[in-house]
């Protein structure tokens, strides 16, 4: 099978994004990036992720033509190649419907960076991509106006965009932004919460991206 490894990661992410909470259903989409041939594994469109195989992960070339795969792939398949044509350090996206980080989305307010976790799992303050129609292919030239060397962002009225250097780190910002959205919100309940300085912002990330971890 090709790229099988890559089609079980996905595979993988995409049943983690039902046990996080992070989508309902058929919602969102999961998609990886081979450093060798360029081609994208992507969840396929429309169908249940539990009831999925590796091989139904559908491979994809740059310009988004079925490179092997029985299913059409996800209707978000030309926002997830902007992305990787215009940030070549990605090798992960997810997109999730996430609630508490929704909620934001529906107002259209940026989340504050308040807590660390922002900090060192999505790289600040969560901004947010403009309102685009779906399935219209501009939701990527959306995200790349704001997101900037953040890990995610929010798409207005819709849901969240959360990338990284391979699937699972794209998982992991998927799933703190959330955690962070959802304090943030209970902070909010009981007053004004306090958004770190920029410097402390630099000092976390710097810790998560060269420090944290058994990678050193």
């Amino acid at each position: 099978m090709l790229l099988e490894n890559l089609r079980k990661e996905v595979l993988e992410a995409s049943l983690q994004l039902i046990r996080y909470g992070l989508v309902t259903l058929t919602g969102g989409n999961v998609s990886g990036r081979d450093p060798e041939t360029g081609y994208i594994a992507i969840t396929p469109s429309g169908m249940d992720y539990e009831g999925l195989a590796p091989e139904d992960i559908v491979i994809v070339d740059g310009d988004g033509n079925t490179v092997d795969g029985k299913w059409k792939a996800s209707v978000d398949t030309r926002d997830h190649l902007y992305l990787y044509r215009h940030k070549p350090s990605l090798y992960g996206i997810i997109h999730t419907h996430s609630p508490y980080a929704c909620s934001f989305a529906m107002l259209h307010q940026e989340i504050p960076c308040c807590s660390t976790t922002l900090a060192n799992e999505v790289g600040g303050s969560v901004p947010v991509a403009r309102y685009t129609p779906v399935a219209e292919n501009a939701i990527g030239p959306a995200v790349m106006e704001v997101i900037g060397d953040k890990n995610a962002c929010l798409l207005a009225n819709h849901g969240v965009i959360a990338v990284g250097k391979s699937v699972r780190h794209a998982l992991v910002a998927a799933v703190m932004l959330e955690d962070g959205a959802k304090v943030y919100h209970l902070a909010k309940c009981k007053g004004e919460p306090i958004p770190l300085e920029q410097a402390e912002i630099d000092k976390a990330r710097n810790v998560f991206l060269y420090t944290y971890g058994q990678n050193q």
